[in-house]
């Protein structure tokens, strides 16, 4: 059967960076840059993600691309006659299949409180009370259950419809109503009174915080954010690299969907530290900053129902799209690997994935005292094994499987990346992609673990 293609190169850039673009980026983003002091946080993170970030991003869509495959069959078009490069593949698409059964989770909080807004829930309640709305949700497993079913159906049913008419179309459409809203978001809360000191924590390098956070924890966490906001380790990308033309260079789409990406998580800080610092909310709040911290904002603000409503459907829309991109991956695993139609897959999956994240509906209520990995619970032990575990060493294999000469090797790695028009990577990286850039991955991989 004939590979499907993107139709256009804007679809294969915003589902690539729709991948990307998730809850980390509007979510973890500005509460970590809120905890580790501001400015030099945000520095840090973007050095690192040109160091780091980019490079690996670029190797996962040249296997997609070179192989016409997903991750398995990429593996095994590749590798070395006779190695077993291709097990790691089996690795990415469990962790795929890990990743959403959280994700889709907490994708229906973000749904949950899209309609809670858009249905006057927030309306003539008293900030006091905002936290037991978050409390209310989380206590229940039929409210959880329901929102979380509706995000897999909405996302099984789209890539049921295929790349060009379902993935392509739909993402398009949604990134598009994304970057809309999220402008429009940004450019109101700077409107807002406390807008230049929200700004000036934000944007402002300062060492003094900085060093009462510790540099080192800093420039550890702005580089595992760079690291895992762009989904790689796990064959997220590699999929929509099978889908591409060979156009253009590697290297420059990747560095596009790093700058969307990332233009998404500046702004989403633009958005959250101006209306923070406007109406008293502690900027590092931590996680409840989005669910507890923020609807308190909105109580306040003049029209905030209407602000409310706008900021939690950018936020559906965030984590819809990164759904969406697993979802074709995982159903595209089933196509390659056991022969079965996009419709076979998508209909077989939808069971696997409503019944696969009802460990975690039941995390927080009914499953309430469970423990997994250490002191952790459902959600927390499923975050732990993709985030600090499947992301990182699967970054490393797929570095080590494209620089050395028992993967793929550099040669023909830099031969894929740079094929195209646009902009190409020097054979010089080859000493930092083999000797410096591992040992970074490393670092991130060893301190995830401890």
């Amino acid at each position: 059967m004939e590979r499907e293609n993107f139709g256009t190169r804007l679809g294969f850039l915003l589902v690539s960076a729709g991948c990307a673009i998730g809850i980390g980026n509007v979510w973890k983003f500005p509460y970590v840059t809120g905890l580790y002091g501001g400015g030099v946080f945000v520095l840090f993170y973007l050095l690192f993600l040109v160091l780091m970030g980019a490079p690996v991003l670029t190797m996962e869509l040249a296997v997609g691309r070179a192989s016409r495959q997903s991750v398995i069959k990429g593996y095994r078009a590749l590798e070395p006659q006779g190695s077993k490069w291709h097990i790691h593949g089996w690795v990415c698409v469990l962790g795929n299949y890990v990743l959403m059964m959280f994700y889709t989770v907490v994708s229906g909080w973000m749904l949950d409180y899209f309609v809670k807004f858009l249905t006057g829930r927030f309306s003539n309640i008293p900030p006091e009370e905002v936290e037991g709305v978050f409390g209310s949700m989380m206590s229940s497993a039929t409210e959880l259950g329901t929102y979380m079913a509706i995000t897999v159906v909405l996302g099984i049913l789209i890539c049921s419809l295929g790349i060009q008419k379902g993935v392509e179309k739909v993402t398009t459409v949604m990134m598009t109503c994304l970057l809309a809203l999220i402008v429009l978001l940004a450019v109101h809360s700077l409107t807002l009174s406390g807008a230049a000191e929200g700004l000036s924590f934000y944007l402002l390098p300062d060492f003094s915080r900085a060093k009462a956070a510790g540099l080192g924890n800093v420039i550890a966490a702005a580089m595992n954010q760079s690291f895992f906001t762009l989904s790689i380790g796990m064959a997220s990308m590699e999929i929509f690299g099978s889908y591409m033309t060979k156009e253009y260079t590697l290297g420059g789409e990747a560095i596009r969907i790093c700058a969307l990406d990332t233009f998404v998580a500046l702004v989403a800080g633009l958005i959250i530290f101006p209306a923070c610092f406007s109406y008293g909310v502690e900027a590092s709040a931590g996680p409840p900053l989005i669910f507890i911290a923020l609807p308190q904002v909105f109580i306040h603000m003049p029209g905030g129902r209407i602000w409310g409503t706008l900021f939690f459907l950018f936020m559906t829309f965030a984590s819809l799209s990164t759904v969406v991109a697993v979802f074709e991956n995982i159903i595209a695993a089933g196509m390659d690997n056991l022969g079965w139609s996009r419709k076979k897959s998508a209909v077989i999956n939808l069971v696997i994935l409503l019944l696969a994240s009802l460990p975690c509906v039941f995390d927080s209520n009914i499953w309430s005292g469970i423990q997994i990995i250490g002191a952790r619970g459902v959600l927390d032990s499923e975050d732990f094994l993709v985030s600090n575990l499947i992301l990182p060493s699967g970054s490393l294999i797929f570095l080590l499987f494209c620089v050395t000469k028992w993967g793929w090797n550099f040669d023909s790695f830099m031969e894929e990346a740079n094929t195209g028009r646009g902009v190409k990577l020097s054979p010089m990286l080859k000493p930092y992609f083999r000797y410096i850039l591992p040992v970074l991955i490393l670092a991130i991989l060893i301190q995830g673990l401890l």
